[in-house]
Parts: structure tokens; sequence; C-alpha cells
């Protein structure tokens, strides 16, 4: 535990992984309804650093800068969801607003909290801890390491459950210097149910937005559980054997030595990314006592929900003069709301570099009205794998504007080991965009029915 208010923001922005899905999400969003970009946000991930080192020496660099940037061993057993969930919402302006959005971490969730003047708020956080003496590899000794912690988060805290993941395919040499742990709540916090009763207007919701992947997972305890590999990497389950030569190409490159056969005859469960399911219910009792209406909206794949969020964007720009011709696909965390708002462009958020990702913006802009100019933000992935997009992909998606396109040539020059920080994509939008004023607001009852319209023939549920 901590003493004091400053020591607890202090803590909790140690605890929460600045290279895990949720953080540049919320950092992006904060900052955009306090309306400013991510111009800020300048911290290199770590598998974009030392590029220029020999392997030999990149190698032992970044897993040393990895260990040092995890939570110390020492302070596991003091972990404290509360205090995160605190300083989660303390990011955001005092309200009242018109809406809360929780749920799964997706940049078309994002973009549309920013365009609701709506916080967001994660339904989990991603957590690494130092793995001493740990290689890539070994999942079998990453999964027994992971349990002697999860133990201690959980005996800390009741309300929440563990997910540890050990993906290769995104994380490259790094599965040998730390663990990841996804700490997933199972009721809501006490500072976001203080949040949902003080901070949304009278006849305001709150919008849960869930992805409802499934992926093998073992179920170690009623509350802890292990995956091997993620579904944002685009390679299946059964692929990452050393049988597939892909796969051993990428375990080579990245040092991996011990890979044994995964499990492969566990039933699917809701993958990481899902959250759990009994807070859902848990939103819906408070949300009840407190005469606050909620919408959840269940989405199949994040392709979904990224089309979804983007034919808003359109139809709302254009019934308000304000753009609705020019689009941005952008990648994992290069992604800002506010200079996408004040430009009036047209957001598609990829997950990740993979071809299954990239292929879903394809078929999104085949099947769209066109574009007058479309600018593309690949993120490099970190890894070497024929699962990741190819250059000439991304060039491509590109070819989708009639009048002028935009491949970002630092990012395929960096690609696909060296990833960027979140304001590379701030920069690039500053240049080759110009603002168009402050935007308005976009009305609740716009955005759910444009999400129930669009999402009908995405596989989305809006309820």
């Amino acid at each position: 535990m901590t003493d004091s208010p400053a020591t607890s923001a202090l803590a909790a922005a140690r605890v929460v992984a600045p290279d895990g899905p949720e953080r540049p999400l919320l950092e992006a969003v904060s900052r955009a309804l306090h309306q400013r970009g991510c111009d800020d946000l300048d911290r290199v991930p770590v598998l974009g650093r030392r590029g220029g080192l020999p392997a030999e020496l990149r190698g032992p660099a970044l897993a040393y800068e990895d260990s040092t940037e995890a939570v110390p061993l020492e302070l596991v057993d003091r972990l404290d969801a509360g205090d995160v969930a605190s300083w989660i919402t303390g990011h955001y302006p005092a309200g009242p607003y018109p809406a809360v959005v929780l749920g799964s971490a997706h940049g078309g969730a994002a973009h549309l909290a920013a365009a609701l003047g709506a916080p967001w708020l994660p339904t989990s956080f991603t957590v690494t801890v130092p793995w001493p003496d740990g290689n890539a590899g070994d999942w079998t000794g990453a999964m027994e390491w992971g349990a002697k912690l999860a133990d201690l988060i959980l005996a800390a805290d009741p309300g929440v459950t563990v997910r540890q993941v050990h993906d290769p395919l995104g994380r490259g040499q790094l599965c040998g210097s730390t663990v990841t742990l996804h700490v997933r709540w199972q009721r809501l916090p006490v500072a976001y149910r203080d949040f949902l009763g003080s901070g949304v207007e009278p006849g305001g919701a709150a919008l849960l937005l869930r992805d409802t992947r499934t992926w093998p997972v073992l179920e170690l305890t009623d509350r802890h559980s292990f995956q091997l590999g993620r579904p944002a990497g685009g390679m299946p389950h059964e692929d990452q054997t050393m049988e597939n030569p892909s796969f051993r190409r990428l375990m080579e490159s990245v040092g991996g030595d011990r890979w044994s056969t995964p499990y492969l005859d566990t039933a699917p469960r809701y993958a990481e990314t899902a959250g759990e399911p009994e807070l859902d219910r848990d939103l819906r009792r408070l949300a009840g006592s407190l005469g606050t209406s909620v919408h959840r909206v269940l989405y199949p794949g994040p392709e979904a929900l990224s089309a979804c969020v983007a034919d808003l964007y359109r139809e709302w720009l254009r019934a308000s003069g304000r753009g609705g011709d020019e689009c941005v696909v952008e990648t994992g965390r290069l992604i800002d709301p506010w200079r996408v708002l004040r430009s009036g462009l047209v957001p598609y958020w990829c997950e990740s570099s993979a071809r299954t990702a990239v292929d879903g913006v394809e078929w999104w802009l085949a099947g769209s009205g066109g574009f007058a100019a479309v600018t593309i933000l690949p993120e490099p992935p970190g890894t070497v794998c024929d699962v990741h997009a190819a250059a000439a992909q991304w060039r491509a998606v590109a070819h989708f504007g009639q009048h002028r396109t935009h491949l970002n040539r630092q990012a395929l020059g960096r690609y696909p080991l060296l990833p960027l920080p979140t304001s590379h994509a701030s920069s690039v939008l500053r240049a080759r965009h110009e603002s168009s004023g402050v935007p308005g607001r976009l009305p609740l009852g716009l955005a759910m029915s444009a999400l129930r319209h669009s999402g009908s023939r995405l596989g989305l549920l809006v309820v």
C-alpha cells in the first residue's frame, strides 16, 4: 500500500506497462479531452531502441532496459489495482460527461470516446515483471515463474484475475527478460464507481466495448490463466510450433532455443483482450442504481469495430460539413484522436501490422466510397516474421487514395524491427493535414444508431 496521493500516483504509473496496449490509448484519449495532440508522447518502445548496435550487443541492452522499466520483484506483492484505477481516472478533467466508454483496448474505442467527449477507461491493465535467467523459448518456465507472481497479486486483491501471455511474436526476445501479466477487474474498482457516479451527466450513458475473440487458454486456477501467443499477432496458436518453418525462424532470431510443443487440445476461452464478463453485470447493476443507461458493443474482431467507427466518422463529418473525404490508417500506438478530429479525418485503426489486420483495412477501403487522400501509418512490429504485412501490402493500401497518398517513409524505414513512439503519428498528421477547426461533439444517439446500422453486417452486437 502507499502513503500519499502523490506516492500512489507515481507507483501506479510505474505499474502499468508503457508498452502494453492500454497505456497509449489512455494517454491519447486524455489528451484529446484536454484538446491536445500526442506530440509529447515521445517515449520509444523498448523494441524500437538501440537500432545501431549489432545483434549480439543489442539483445542484452534491450533486456536490461526492459527489466529496468518493469515492476521490481520486491514490489509485486504491493501492487494495488485500486491505485491503478485512481491513476487512470485522474487523467481526465473534472466532468460531467455525456458518457463514459469502458472496455477492451481498441483504437476505434479511443476515437469514439474522443468524438463523444467521453473518457475511456480500460477494464484491464498490463504489468511486466523481471524474469531472471529467462529464455524467450521457455514458455513452461515462464508459466511457472508467472504463477508465483500471480499468487502475490491475487492475494492482495480479490476483485481481479491475472492472465499471463507469453508472446514471442509480439515481444520477441523481451519474453526472456520479463513476463507479461494482464490484470483484469471482475468488478468495477472504487475509483471507476465514483467516477461514474459523479462524472456522467443526467441522462448520460456508459458504453462497454468488448472484444469477444477466443484463444486456447490454460486455466491454472479459478483466477489465474496462461495464454501462449495472442490473436493480434496474426499467427494461429496451432502454428506456433517448431515444425512451422516461419515460427522456427522467428524463435531462432530471438534466441528462443527451448520451445516445447504448445498445448493443442485446450478449449478456447476469451482472449486476454476481452476482459472479464463479470464486470459487465456489475456495471449494469451500478448504472441501474445511478439512473445511467448502459450500451454494450460486442465485436467479434478488431476489424469490425474499426470499420464501424470509420463509417460513423465519415457520416458525422459529412453531415456537419467538416470533411470525410480524407482517411488515415493508424496502427497500434501510432494514433492521435485529437489531431484526427481537428483535421476532419476518417480514422481506421489496425490493431497490429499482421497481414490479417492489413487485409481488414484493404477490404474496408475496397467496399467504401473513394477517399481523395489516404495517409498510412504502419507501426513496425518489432520482430521479423512472414505473418507481418510486407511493405508491398502497405503500398497497396495507400493506392486507395484517389488524388493524394502518403505511406510514411520513416515508419517503413524502421520496418519491421524498430517501433516508433506515439508522437510520430502526431508529427505526420500535423505536417500533412490542415486543421478544420475545433470539432463539435458527436451526439450519443447518432453514434449508437450508426453502430447498430453499420455493425449489423459485420457481426457487432449492440445492446
